[in-house]
């Protein structure tokens, strides 16, 4: 007997025991739902990853059915749409990228989207969301693609910010925004007629990547993803690599005096900050940058970093977005630190979230004792 048909005949017999439990729970209790969704789960689970055979896809379509039937005798049941959805995601798999494909991930969204309706701290399922989607976006016309992309990182980020450290969605969130960067670049426009350009997406890309891979040095994927970014070269930045050496991120922030943030609006002025595994500071042009590289041993270096706003990733207490009457009109930062808040504001909302995620993704680093790797990243 050969290889194939020894497994086959164990896959029959399993599927055979399956069905004479669970046919007899459901004929004892037609409204047993527990007992066609933990049907529907083994069954999607013994089929085999690596097959592509029409058996694979008939066994998959019968567990939707069974995940159905089960969600609708409990529309409530979570877990349910979420495994539904992975079991059509595997069928999409299946078929490319063709029609019957797109209507598939567009299903398997639907339900990825119903089951964090139903329980929302569920970052996995918002990582598989937003994973559907960035499948869809590669089959669906041109025209479609970028507001399903859009929506695709608003899943990965909102996984994020559910769990910190979660490698997967930050790495997830990396290459779709890669993706686009290739598509603004290749049609040489702006994102929904925002300034973005393709070197600001780049860079964006570049963080996360940056982020997953000090998270987790020894995944072979993120390391190939990091060489990817080191060797691209950024035209934003005038070198090598996507990131703002020696920096994670350089922007803008619109701050109040160092020290004292009760001041008219008219004393806050926009200034750049940067960001590196030690912290987020101010600098207020590129000639104090230089003299603050140059004399970082000196004593005119602390007089200078004194008139600067300085926030060191050991100190932060949390952080988050605010809206403060105080505040200049925009989008409001508020980093808690052991030293009392700093308020900063960004220059739009979508601005904000890339800080949010940047200083967060330090922290948690920091946090998991893997500073030194990221440290290695943007120093080395």
């Amino acid at each position: 007997m050969s290889l194939v048909s020894s497994t086959l005949d164990m896959e029959l017999q399993f599927n055979a025991a399956l069905y004479s439990r669970y046919a007899n729970a459901i004929e004892a209790n037609p409204e047993d739902y527990d007992a066609l969704y933990n049907w529907a789960l083994e069954s999607a689970d013994n089929v085999s990853p690596d097959s592509s055979s029409p058996s694979k896809d008939a066994l998959l379509e019968e567990a939707c059915k069974k995940y159905d039937e089960a969600t609708r005798l409990c529309p409530t049941l979570h877990d349910a749409y979420y495994n539904w959805a992975i079991a059509i995601s595997d069928r999409a798999k299946m078929r490319g990228r063709t029609k019957e494909a797109e209507e598939l991930w567009k299903q398997a969204t639907k339900n990825y989207e119903k089951a964090v309706q139903l329980n929302w701290n569920t970052p996995q399922a918002l990582n598989n969301w937003g994973l559907a989607l960035q499948e869809l976006s590669a089959i669906v016309p041109a025209r479609e693609k970028q507001t399903i992309v859009k929506t695709a990182i608003s899943k990965f980020r909102a996984a994020i910010q559910l769990q910190f450290d979660f490698h997967r969605a930050i790495y997830n969130l990396g290459t779709v925004l890669y993706g686009l960067a290739e598509d603004t670049s290749r049609t040489g426009g702006t994102v929904n007629g925002n300034e973005v350009s393709p070197d600001e997406l780049y860079s964006q890309s570049a963080i996360y990547i940056a982020a997953a891979h000090a998270l987790k040095p020894n995944y072979s994927v993120y390391t190939s993803a990091l060489k990817l970014v080191r060797s691209m070269v950024s035209t934003h930045f005038a070198q090598d690599y996507l990131l703002p050496l020696p920096y994670l991120k350089v922007g803008y922030l619109t701050a109040p005096p160092a020290g004292n943030s009760i001041v008219p609006h008219s004393e806050w002025r926009r200034s750049q900050f940067v960001l590196n595994h030690e912290g987020l500071q101010q600098i207020h042009n590129v000639e104090q940058r230089r003299m603050s590289r140059n004399l970082s041993n000196s004593g005119d270096a602390v007089k200078l970093n004194r008139s600067m706003i300085k926030v060191n990733v050991p100190d932060i207490v949390s952080l988050s977005a605010c809206a403060d009457l105080t505040l200049p009109p925009g989008a409001g930062l508020c980093i808690d630190t052991i030293h009392g808040p700093v308020f900063l504001v960004a220059d739009s909302w979508d601005s904000l979230d890339g800080w949010l995620d940047a200083i967060r993704l330090v922290y948690t680093i920091f946090a998991r004792g893997k500073i030194e790797v990221l440290a290695g990243i943007i120093t080395g």
